[in-house]
């Protein structure tokens, strides 16, 4: 069933790159955005984290956790944070069970071969756990300030 607007962001657990567990319920009560992506250290997906990275501190000021998720494993992602100075926690989620709850784990293509992957798609979801915001099919470039965008204008609101 795919995750709409406004309904209760669904529940979680995994594992963050320090081996610890990291649930939804632990991120009550403030702002997260919570972003799929299909791979650690590619290019697209190096972007996008940097570009989260770059942000954090104005991101912390409007209350907002940042949480990246992926299939890969804690080590990859562990030198993924490592060679990128990422400040933010990402989920390994090889089972692929989170990316399955958002619908983001879909039949992709590329150059005709059809195969299992990561939809690149962020979702905000609000201190009470709702699903406020979602982008699907993210393109990487002016994505991260469309998000702090819109997280101002909530804050104004």
């Amino acid at each position: 069933m795919p995750v709409k607007l406004q309904s209760a962001a669904p529940a979680f657990k995994g594992i963050d790159q320090n081996n610890e567990p990291i649930a939804l319920k632990d991120l009550k009560g403030s702002w997260v955005v919570l972003y799929f992506y299909p791979k650690d250290n590619t290019s697209g997906c190096t972007k996008q984290a940097c570009d989260f990275r770059d942000s954090m501190k104005s991101l912390a000021k409007l209350g907002v956790s940042v949480v990246g998720v992926s299939p890969d494993s804690v080590k990859s992602h562990q030198k993924f944070i490592k060679d990128h100075d990422l400040n933010f926690s990402l989920i390994a989620d090889e089972d692929k069970s989170i990316c399955e709850k958002y619908g983001v784990w879909v039949q992709k293509s590329m150059y005709g071969r059809s195969y299992m992957g990561v939809e690149r798609t962020t979702f905000i979801i609000d201190p009470d756990g709702k699903i406020r915001h979602i982008y699907p099919k993210v393109k990487v470039p002016g994505h991260v300030d469309e998000v702090k965008t819109w997280l101002k204008a909530q804050a104004k609101a």
